[in-house]
């Protein structure tokens, strides 16, 4: 059994690793726009796509309905690939205009309504709290399977893992999403920072469906012969194809990769050049399919292994390494998820906080002093303030439902980023 000590340390040194690298990035990249590694990091950071919902879910969603789990990233895949050249007509609007939320480019359609931006706002914020709640039970169901029934606790008191890493995740979104009122202004170190997540994610769900074929199993071919004797396994991934919930799913991930704040905000606003787009066409539909490269094999393996219900199906991941005593692979799982989930929190809560800031704070500020253009290092001030307490807000709105959701009965994570 891991002890919780040592998911404490671990999750501490991780983020500590995180906000390091972004520290150094935001002083030593930010004079290096376009050039180098920019269009490799800026496809990584397209990337936080891939949340806890990617990590966990999809396993879990595997295992209730088969394929259809693909749907999710059938959408991207298709825009990226095949509809980059919008993307790019996007990218040029949002740029002559100095837009910097999904708010700001909606409302210019609209002869910049503010009435619109708040409308857009508003709504944005409703439906992530659901996705923000998804990434915080993630969390706390993976910190639940490595402990056990043994409650996380530092110095004899009991720590509720939801809110810990909610303030953390808060407190790293403040340090590096607001160090700079111009909201046009890149986030270099923030930017870095996902794409590493990135990479750790993919490299940790890799890892884990690896060892569980060819360790746990021996191997692709007797993997194949125990799904193929499994009645359960055969008769979920054998079962017909739902036409009209794949076109629904993939017409919603296909508009909600640009639409979702954080997708807005990392492809739009971060973008420096055209041609970050172009590398991206490929290279993101390339690490869509890598990181659901297992989750089929992931899903069968635990029908076949831990069917008993003691493991959810959406901790798998975690729960294979487990159930064969492998600690490097369990905690490297964990790491994944957790990279998952603080990607999404961080960039969701920036762009939220963006978007509030200047849909809903500016004209109320605007509207309450008329000499608000003498006061300009006054309202600085004001507007990282707002920013930096909407993050707070958002992220612990997010746990007030993640609370409401824990209250009743159980629900899968592919079902509440779906209600999202």
């Amino acid at each position: 059994m891991i002890e919780g000590w040592a998911v404490i340390l671990l999750a501490l040194a991780y983020v500590s690793g995180l906000f390091t690298l972004a520290w150094y990035a935001d002083r030593t990249f930010r004079a290096r726009k376009g050039g180098g590694g920019r269009p490799v990091i800026y496809a990584l950071s397209l990337a936080v796509y891939c949340t806890s919902w990617t990590f966990f879910g999809s396993v879990g969603f595997a295992t209730a309905t088969g394929y259809a789990f693909f749907a999710v990233y059938l959408g991207p895949i298709l825009l990226f690939a095949l509809g980059w050249p919008l993307l790019v007509r996007i990218v040029r609007l949002a740029k002559s205009q100095n837009i910097t939320s999904i708010a700001d480019f909606l409302a210019a359609r609209y002869g910049k309504s503010q009435a619109v931006g708040a409308i857009v706002t508003a709504i944005a914020v409703a439906g992530s709290l659901p996705y923000i709640a998804l990434q915080l039970k993630a969390v706390s169901l993976s910190v639940t399977t490595l402990l056990g029934a043994l409650p996380l606790q530092l110095f004899s008191l009991r720590i509720d893992t939801a809110l810990v890493i909610a303030l953390a995740m808060a407190a790293f979104a403040v340090l590096f999403g607001t160090r700079h009122i111009d909201a046009t202004e890149h986030q270099e170190g923030l930017i870095v920072a996902v794409a590493a997540e990135s990479i750790v994610k993919l490299a940790a769900f890799l890892t884990v469906g690896i060892f569980v074929v060819f360790s746990v199993f021996g191997g692709i071919g007797p993997f194949l012969e125990r799904a193929a004797a499994n009645a359960e396994v055969q008769r979920l991934f054998a079962s017909e194809l739902n036409v009209g919930f794949w076109f629904t799913v993939t017409f919603l991930s296909f508009v909600c990769i640009v639409l979702l704040p954080r997708q807005f905000h990392v492809t739009v606003v971060e973008n420096n050049s055209e041609t970050e787009v172009r590398r991206a066409a490929w290279l993101f539909p390339v690490y869509l399919v890598l990181i659901n490269l297992f989750v089929v094999p992931i899903a069968a393996a635990g029908l076949m292994t831990l069917s008993d219900g003691v493991v959810p199906a959406d901790m798998y991941v975690l729960g294979l390494p487990i159930a064969v005593g492998s600690e490097p692979v369990t905690l490297f799982a964990f790491v994944g998820g957790l990279s998952a989930a603080t990607a999404m929190v961080i960039v969701e809560s920036v762009a939220l906080a963006i978007m509030v800031c200047n849909g809903l704070a500016v004209p109320l500020l605007l509207r309450g002093r008329a000499d608000a253009a003498r006061g300009q290092i006054d309202m600085a001030w004001r507007l990282l303030v707002v920013r930096r307490a909407a993050i707070f807000a958002i992220i612990l709105l997010g746990y007030l439902f993640y609370l409401l959701v824990e209250s009743g009965r159980p629900h899968a994570l592919a079902s509440i980023g779906l209600v999202s």
